[in-house]
């Protein structure tokens, strides 16, 4: 199984909306990504996704997106991607590949879809049936009244991501924690293994005797534990990995 952090992503251009470079009209992603926010002012919350939207959709999957893609769509298909991301790379990595006839691989892109523990920028989710779409491409936030709404319930929608506050998705942890647990190797990329739940997900794996490889600009505290520690770019370790 492979885990995946900001630091794959920040090779592709996507910023981390986090910290002094995070900052939107003075504003913090903290005061921006909280149920609280979006009760209070759905139309500036949706401004800044939709911000947020663009710029990410103008990011290309990196060939570290690609290694991992074709990993987990070579036959039999037994390697489970789990991210922290919410960018979409994986999956756009995942068509570009199963859309490669040279490359061998399975044409249906699922299998290298990944467990999203925290949700996805590209997709929405009605705020009352909790139904999920794919995401509004021109969200027009000039006005309450011109917010997307649900096909379904005609409930308002927001981003399926999940904001400060929320509890994660029990059903995508669990399979997450689920494929530690079987995995007999977990690749940890671009992460610093700080942000729980998801980062206990290697230690599942290390308690069910599984092997870490870790790959990483820096040391973390998985570091010690790592079977191989590689030091560099996602996008130039992976290939040479994997290919």
């Amino acid at each position: 199984m492979v885990l995946t952090g900001a630091g794959i992503s920040a090779e592709s251009g996507v910023p981390t909306f986090r910290g002094p470079s995070g900052l939107w009209k003075s504003l913090r992603p903290e005061q921006l990504a909280t149920p609280e926010a979006f009760a209070r002012d759905p139309r500036l919350v949706w401004e800044w996704y939709a911000w947020r939207r663009a710029l990410v959709a103008s990011c290309d999957p990196n060939t570290g997106h690609v290694a991992l893609a074709r990993l987990a769509l070579e036959p039999p298909a037994r390697t489970t991607i789990v991210t922290q991301n919410v960018d979409g790379l994986h999956h756009r990595a995942a068509r570009m590949v199963a859309g490669d006839s040279t490359s061998g691989a399975e044409t249906a892109p699922d299998a290298a879809f990944p467990l999203e523990v925290h949700g996805a920028i590209h997709r929405d989710r009605c705020s009352r049936c909790d139904v999920r779409s794919e995401g509004v491409k021109d969200v027009d936030s000039s006005a309450l009244e011109t917010l997307p709404h649900c096909t379904a319930c005609g409930g308002m929608l927001r981003p399926d991501v999940v904001w400060f506050g929320e509890a994660l998705d029990p059903g995508v942890i669990g399979a997450s924690l689920d494929a530690a647990g079987e995995a007999d190797l977990c690749l940890v990329v671009g992460t610093s293994a700080l942000v729980y739940p998801a980062a206990s997900v290697p230690q599942v794996a290390l308690q069910a005797g599984g092997i870490l490889i870790e790959a990483n600009l820096e040391t973390t505290p998985l570091s010690p534990l790592a079977a191989v520690s590689l030091r560099g770019e996602a996008g130039k370790l992976l290939p040479a990995l994997l290919g």
